[in-house]
C-alpha cells in the first residue's frame, strides 16, 4: 500500500505522524465506545466512574489536542497562500456548524426524540473548541498569548469549582463535598440550561462550563503545532521538546491531582495536563520514529482512519445506534444478539466484549478502506 509523500520535518507541510496518531485515536474511540458488554469489559476499556483516570479517559483529549495542532497547520497553510484573515472566518464558522449538526445527528439517530434530544456531545465539544481556538489563533499567533490563555483557563476553572458556592447547595469543601457528582457548579449550570437533555440525567460529561478547560487542551495542541512548525531547531530538538513537555504535563497533572482530582467527566485542570502529557509522549515517539527515523512500513492501516477521522467516527456511532435500536424476536436488540453469539464461542465475558469491540473496529476500517484506497479524504 503506498504511503503519502512525507516532506521534511521543517513544519512546512503535513506531518505523517499526526495522521497516524489521529488514526490510532479514532480506532481507540471506536473500540472503547463499542464494548459488547459494558458491565464485563476490561478495566482499561471503561471510563472512570468519577475521579481517577483510565486509558480510555485519555482518548478524547488526544483527539482534541490534535484539533489544536491542525488549527495551526491549516491556518498557516491558508495564510501562506495569500488568503486574507477575514476570509478564513466564514470557513471556520462553516466547519463549526457542520460538526454541531453531525453531533446532533449522532445524538438523535435513529428515532430523534426531539423532546429529550441531547444537545451536548463529543462533536459539539470539538466544534466549540475548534471555533474558539481558530478565532483566537487567527487574531494572534504569538506563543505568549496562548500560554496566558491556557493558564487562565486552567486556573480560572479551578477557582470556579473550588471556591464559588453552588446555588442551593453551598460552598464546595464546606457545605458539600468538593467535586460532588451532582452538587458541583458544572452540573448545576447544565441542569438549568438543558433540563432533561443531559447524558447522565443530572449531569453531562460534555457540559458547557467544562468546555473552558477543554479549550485549554486545545491551546496545548496549538502550542504543540507552533512547536512542530518551528524552523529554529533541528528535528531531534523538536522531538526532545515534545518529550520534555510530556514529562512536565504528567508531573504537573499528577501533582495537581492532590488538590484538584483527575476527572474526565468534569475535565478538571489536572486532567488536562495529565492527559496532554500522555498524548505528547506518544506524539514524541511517533515523531521520532516516523519523521526522523523515516520508518514508514506498516503505517497505512492507521491512515485509513486518520485520513477520514470524522467520517469514521460518525459512521461508527450511527452504526452502533442502529444495532442497539433494532429488536429481534429472541433478543432485545441486534447488538445483544451479535454479542451473545460471540460469547457462545468465547465463554469469557470480558474477552467476548473485547472481541465484539475489535469486530466493530475491523468493520468500520473495512468500510473506510475504499475511501483511502481511492484517495477520497472527506474534510468537514
Amino acid at each position: 500500500m503506498p504511503i503519502p509523500t512525507v516532506s521534511s520535518t521543517s513544519g512546512t507541510t503535513r506531518l505523517l505522524c499526526l495522521d497516524v496518531l489521529r488514526g490510532v485515536t479514532i480506532a481507540l474511540m471506536i473500540l472503547v465506545n463499542n464494548n459488547g458488554d459494558e458491565a464485563h469489559s476490561y478495566w482499561p476499556l471503561r471510563h472512570s466512574l468519577w475521579n481517577g483516570c483510565t486509558p480510555t479517559d485519555l482518548v478524547f483529549p488526544t483527539f482534541l489536542l490534535l484539533v489544536g495542532i491542525s488549527i495551526v497547520f491549516s491556518t498557516d497553510a491558508r495564510l501562506a497562500k495569500g488568503r486574507a484573515k477575514s476570509s478564513l472566518a466564514p470557513h471556520i464558522l462553516r466547519r463549526t456548524t457542520i460538526l454541531i449538526l453531525l453531533g446532533l445527528l449522532v445524538n438523535g439517530f435513529p428515532r430523534f426524540p426531539w423532546a429529550t434530544l441531547r444537545f451536548y456531545g463529543v462533536l459539539q465539544r470539538i466544534a466549540l473548541c475548534y471555533l474558539l481556538g481558530s478565532l483566537i489563533y487567527l487574531a494572534s499567533r504569538r506563543v505568549s498569548d496562548k500560554v496566558l490563555l491556557l493558564a487562565a483557563a486552567l486556573l480560572g476553572y479551578w477557582v470556579l469549582l473550588r471556591w464559588v458556592p453552588v446555588p442551593g447547595f453551598g460552598a464546595p469543601g464546606k457545605a458539600i463535598p468538593f467535586l460532588d457528582k451532582d452538587a458541583n457548579l458544572v452540573a448545576w449550570l447544565d441542569r438549568h440550561i438543558f433540563p432533561g437533555r443531559l447524558y447522565e440525567g443530572t449531569r453531562d460529561p460534555e457540559g458547557l462550563l467544562s468546555t473552558l478547560p477543554a479549550l485549554g487542551t486545545t491551546f496545548i495542541g496549538i502550542l504543540t503545532g507552533i512547536w512542530l512548525r518551528t524552523k529554529k531547531y533541528a528535528p531531534n530538538k523538536i522531538a526532545l521538546g515534545l518529550l520534555l513537555a510530556a514529562i512536565f504535563g504528567l508531573l504537573a497533572g499528577g501533582a495537581w491531582n492532590h488538590w484538584f482530582p483527575l476527572n474526565k467527566k468534569l475535565w478538571t485542570s489536572s486532567y488536562v495536563l495529565y492527559a496532554a502529557g500522555w498524548s505528547l509522549l506518544v506524539l514524541a515517539v511517533l515523531y521520532w520514529w516516523i519523521e526522523i527515523k523515516q520508518k514508514h512500513r506498516g503505517l497505512w492501516p492507521w491512515l485509513v482512519f486518520g485520513k477520514n477521522s470524522i467520517v469514521c467516527y460518525v459512521f461508527a456511532e450511527l452504526f452502533q445506534a442502529m444495532l442497539t435500536s433494532i429488536r429481534t424476536q429472541k433478543y432485545p436488540t441486534v447488538q445483544r444478539d451479535i454479542f451473545l453469539h460471540i460469547q457462545a464461542f468465547v465463554p469469557s465475558p470480558p474477552l467476548a466484549s473485547l472481541a465484539y469491540a475489535l469486530g466493530m473496529v475491523a468493520f468500520c476500517w473495512a468500510v473506510a478502506y475504499p475511501l483511502y484506497r481511492k484517495g477520497i479524504f472527506v474534510k468537514v
